[in-house]
């Protein structure tokens, strides 16, 4: 009995062991490298875009003015599809990532181990996070982040969030009807898939380095991307 016992122990012992030994592989990595900074670009033109890194403990949303002379978000991504239909909000927050994660998993003490397996090896498909918010919503606290983006900063910035929306045949981004977590989110549909390497967290942290903010060398935790900014 003892011999069947050592060969199932070993059977079982060994992938679990490699398990934990990749886990723990993956987070010192990440802590390392999210203790990284990539230094914000210097710049003589004037900042004055505002401009937010929201966490909500597990994903980052980089809000923007929904209004601006550089663009009406509001065109794309319509206050009527949410279910407040509240045109006074003042900014909106767009986010990507993992579907499963997104509609099934607002906090990690939701987290299912299907969807985690899904979405670590490309097996799920992608979702944009649109959240309106107001400008007291948006005050300086250990989840949120002010900063200012120059106008060359902020173009760079919205067109690399309007190439992660997938698009409709008329051109418009995707909306998910049917699905928020409150009155005043959309979820739509995106391109690129999610990985254990390309989190949520990962895509932000990319926004920030394409409109010139400080950022982590890599990150897929909001808290690599909040470290940068003394959070």
């Amino acid at each position: 009995m003892l011999p069947v016992l050592r060969k199932t122990l070993k059977i079982v012992g060994y992938p679990a062991a490699t398990l934990v030994g990749a886990v723990a592989l993956y987070y010192g990595v990440a802590q390392v490298l999210s203790r990284i900074p990539v230094a914000a670009e210097p710049t003589t033109e004037a900042a004055t875009v505002p401009f937010f890194i929201y966490s909500n403990g597990v994903h980052t949303d980089l809000v923007m003015p929904v209004k601006s002379s550089f663009i009406d978000w509001s065109q794309q991504l319509p206050y009527a599809n949410t279910q407040a239909h509240d045109s006074t909000y003042e900014y909106v927050g767009v986010g990507w990532g993992d579907k499963g994660f997104y509609l099934d998993t607002p906090t990690w003490a939701q987290l299912k181990p299907s969807t985690a397996v899904r979405a670590g090896f490309w097996l799920s498909s992608t979702l944009m996070h649109a959240t309106f918010y107001r400008a007291s919503d948006l005050t300086s606290g250990p989840r949120c982040v002010p900063l200012h983006l120059t106008p060359a900063q902020y173009r760079r910035l919205i067109a690399y969030v309007e190439e992660s929306f997938q698009r409709d045949a008329a051109g418009g981004f995707n909306w998910l009807p049917s699905h928020s977590y409150a009155d005043h989110d959309a979820f739509y549909e995106a391109n690129s898939r999610y990985s254990i390497l390309n989190t949520c967290n990962t895509w932000t942290n990319r926004g920030l380095k394409e409109c010139g903010q400080k950022a982590s060398l890599w990150t897929p935790f909001d808290k690599g991307i909040l470290y940068q900014y003394g959070r």
